[in-house]
């Protein structure tokens, strides 16, 4: 409209040409005479129709946004997708037009949802300290060479909204507990209320209105933590829209493309190193400052945590004639002495812990196979058999929990069970760690079969040198100070001539 304004006075105020108007504009004369009939309205020029490489695919695109559109948040391809599989069926074009077509395409399908109306909500203010919110998400990522579904948990903070993302196999309560766990560490502390949807691992009934049935394992930690629990409506995600929000941009940041990690540790890892990163590098938008300086200042509001949950699941099993228990399809062997008798098992996210008569028994890395086709595994420790094998040497030789022994017992084995009675010697030297260091013992084997002796005396003998070398130490004797010698003798070996030479001979 300047330009246009420019134009008319030069020409009839200052009775410039059209040709000295072109040159100064850079502009056609067509176009200048067309600026000076229009009495001061720009004129519309129409834009010709342009073929586009999405024309073909505009059917295929809009009913695939269509699709999308209905689909639940969790399942929706993101744009990028779209574009790789348009890429698939022929598609030469860029990216950037199929945003355009989608951003069209969702703005016309926004104004015909405008009829029916979206609803109206009130904008949340939180107090420092004063509220987080959690929800699970599932996302995808490849552990040791496999794609792996991974239950992932969003605790946010509302007020410096900083968040954190760790990843499970489960969503049980082991796993919920160990979420909280690190949560609080990460932001130095426990907030005084947490939102939450009606998830099962912490209501048991839904009532009518507000009133819940709360898990009791659940209600001990809020307990542990001092915090308070409040629990969503029914379909009501936009009660805790935060998180809400935090699980669809975490897909995208940290799970597009998929990562790939040799265990589920190393992910958790780089999880909490990114999100750290993020804090530092993104403004909090409604305050001054980052987001990790918004948490700074939270974190003097925040009650502080003592000590962590012991976030476990308790089952009461019975241990077979095999001495092992089973959970989860798998099999963890228990000392012999446990057998047929019933044990406590309590269950973290990485490991199983067999307790009885109010001590903890043994420990086992907990499995978890989710692929229902292939059958359960059997974990082994070859010591809780050393009881049964001492009364039955004869299983030593196809004893399963017996086919995973160190390097040196194996080799000892292999030299011992050509001889008779080696099962029978065997179960001795392997009982040897019941009463003395298993490293101990391993060297022992490892020097008597260097010496080319390797028998239960010669093992014996070396294990004996090995824990008595170690463990003789000097006595230090400090006299007191009115025994301290004033003059301290010294050796003269000349006084034993003397002696010989002054000799006197007796007669018997």
């Amino acid at each position: 409209m300047e330009l246009l304004s420019v134009i008319r006075r030069w020409h009839f105020r200052d009775k410039f040409s059209i040709r000295d108007i072109s040159r100064r504009t850079g502009l056609s004369r067509n176009t200048i005479r067309k600026y000076l009939r229009s009495d001061g309205v720009v004129p519309k020029f129409k834009v010709p129709d342009r073929p586009s490489k999405l024309d073909p695919f505009a059917d295929r695109l809009s009913a695939w946004l269509k699709s999308e559109a209905h689909k639940p948040r969790k399942q929706k391809r993101t744009l990028k997708q779209l574009h790789a599989d348009l890429m698939s069926l022929g598609y030469k074009g860029s990216y950037c037009r199929v945003a355009a077509f989608a951003r069209e395409w969702r703005a016309d399908w926004q104004r015909e949802r405008q009829t029916t109306g979206r609803g109206t909500f009130v904008p949340l203010a939180f107090e420092p300290g004063e509220v987080f919110q959690f929800d699970w998400s599932e996302d995808w990522a490849i552990i040791g060479n496999e794609r792996t579904k991974l239950q992932v948990a969003h605790t946010k903070l509302s007020y410096s909204r900083a968040f954190i993302v760790r990843a499970y196999l489960l969503q049980t309560h082991e796993m919920l507990f160990d979420a909280h766990n690190h949560a609080f560490r990460v932001f130095g502390g426990v907030p005084r209320r947490g939102i939450y949807d009606n998830m099962r691992t912490a209501i048991d009934k839904i009532g009518r209105g507000k009133e819940r049935d709360v898990n009791m394992r659940f209600q001990a930690m809020a307990s542990h933590y001092l915090f308070e629990p409040e629990f969503c409506n029914p379909a009501s995600g936009w009660e805790k829209g935060q998180v809400e929000k935090n699980v669809q941009d975490a897909r995208h940041r940290f799970f597009q493309p998929t990562p790939r990690f040799p265990s589920v540790e190393a992910l958790n890892e780089w999880l909490e190193m990114r999100c750290r990163a993020f804090w530092a590098e993104t403004p909090h938008g409604k305050m001054h400052g980052s987001i990790a300086d918004i948490l700074a200042e939270e974190a003097r509001a925040l009650m502080p945590v003592s000590r962590s949950f012991d976030g476990f699941v308790e089952y009461t099993k019975r241990v077979s004639p095999t001495c092992l228990v089973h959970l989860e399809r798998n099999r963890y062997s228990v000392p012999a002495s446990f057998a047929n008798r019933p044990v406590s098992l309590r269950v973290y996210p990485d490991r199983v812990v067999v307790a009885a008569e109010g001590q903890v028994v043994c420990e086992h890395r907990r499995i978890i196979d989710r692929s229902h086709d292939r059958p359960g595994q059997t974990v082994y420790d070859w010591r809780h058999y050393l009881a049964v094998v001492q009364r039955k040497p004869g299983a030593l030789r196809n004893g399963a929990p017996f086919a995973e022994l160190p390097e040196a017992f194996r080799t000892l084995q292999q030299h011992l069970i050509k001889k008779p009675g080696g099962d029978r010697e065997m179960v001795d030297i392997l009982a040897l760690v019941l009463q003395h260091d298993e490293q101990a013992v391993l060297s022992a084997v490892d020097m008597a079969l260097k010496s080319g002796a390797p028998t239960k005396t010669h093992i014996l003998n070396l294990l004996h040198r090995l824990v008595d070398g170690k463990s003789f130490t000097p006595p230090t004797i400090s006299a007191p100070q009115a025994l301290t010698l004033t003059n301290e003798p010294k050796a003269n070996v000349e006084r034993y001539d003397a002696l010989r030479k002054s000799e006197v001979r007796h007669a018997s």
